[in-house]
């Protein structure tokens, strides 16, 4: 589990990123039965750090409290810029934690330092749609993913622009601390407890906000029949649309098709259900929609990467795995 965070800042560095990472790690939510982690902003020097929007912070910690983090994180700053040159006691410190198995984590231009530190040579990677072709043509050993979220590639996270990071974030915490964590922090920030890494950055639109949009609508009323077989036609009729124009409508306000949001929707709904009950398997794919154990199996490994039975025996050990 995540105890120890440590986020590092350098010159430029961005407001939102970083607090991003505070908000979701450096927050004492125990009285929502959440961890407590021991969280620290960090300088190569302590002291002052000129800030993107203006004004300077004051990091209290230097590099020496990297050597015992779970997971050190990386916020947006300069580093995209061709003249940027992040200290040589950073990447060793980043080379040191990633050899000995620590979490490391970039959000948005963060992925440059990551980069410029060799761990993203042969790795899957991102950052903000707007600097990865910049990070693919100056780090051609790393495989950039220019359009998702985020990205996980044996344990070194990197993620898009502001929003990302909040996703990503989450997805770590839901890794490392479970669903009910990680749904918990995403209540208190307002935020979706899980969007998939694969989802696009940019979409035509973002989400209506509004109730009384008619996607908005239809979106919750799916989650609310995530047991059940729904149609597109049947979508489309309570969104008040034909099912081309809600198909079009959906993919540019959601960046995935009805299909693959419902399965996205189901497998979250299942890995909540392995992580907090004792329901056999079949039962499990059934309350989440699959209908049988096999269909689950098919999905949870597609998207997971393993069984619902091994992700059960990893994050619920003593639970039935029947």
């Amino acid at each position: 589990m995540l105890r120890n965070v440590v986020v590092i800042v350098q010159d430029g560095v961005a407001p939102f990123e970083l607090g991003v990472l505070c908000e979701v790690f450096g927050i004492d939510r125990s009285e929502e039965g959440c961890p407590v982690y021991d969280f620290a902003v960090c300088a190569v020097t302590p002291g002052r750090v000129r800030a993107k929007a203006g004004y300077d912070l004051f990091a209290e910690h230097g590099l020496d409290r990297v050597a015992n983090a779970d997971l050190i994180a990386i916020p947006a700053s300069a580093e995209h810029d061709e003249n940027a040159a992040p200290d040589p006691r950073l990447l060793d410190a980043l080379r040191a934690a990633e050899a000995r198995g620590a979490w490391i984590m970039s959000v948005c231009t963060g992925a440059f330092t990551l980069a410029r530190a060799g761990l993203l040579d042969g790795r899957r990677c991102t950052s903000h749609w707007k600097y990865t072709d910049r990070l693919a043509r100056r780090y051609p050993l790393a495989i950039v993913e220019p359009d998702v979220l985020y990205v996980e590639d044996r344990r070194v996270i990197t993620s898009a622009g502001t929003a990302a990071g909040i996703d990503a974030c989450l997805h770590l915490v839901r890794l490392e601390d479970g669903s009910r964590v990680a749904n918990a922090i995403a209540r208190r920030m307002v935020v979706p407890p899980h969007r998939e890494g694969g989802q696009a950055q940019y979409i035509a639109r973002p989400l209506p906000e509004r109730s009384g949009s008619p996607l908005q609508a239809t979106l919750l009323w799916m989650e609310q029949r995530l047991s059940r077989e729904v149609t597109v036609d049947q979508m489309a009729e309570h969104a008040l649309m034909s099912p081309r124009t809600f198909a079009r409508r959906f993919q540019q306000e959601t960046g995935t098709t009805p299909y693959e949001w419902l399965t996205a929707q189901r497998v979250l709904l299942a890995q909540e259900l392995l992580e907090e009950t004792d329901l056999p398997i079949d039962t499990v794919a059934e309350r989440s929609g699959f209908g049988s154990a096999a269909t689950l199996r098919h999905h949870f490994l597609r998207r997971r990467g393993t069984t619902p039975q091994n992700y059960r025996r990893t994050f619920c050990p003593g639970s039935a795995t029947a």
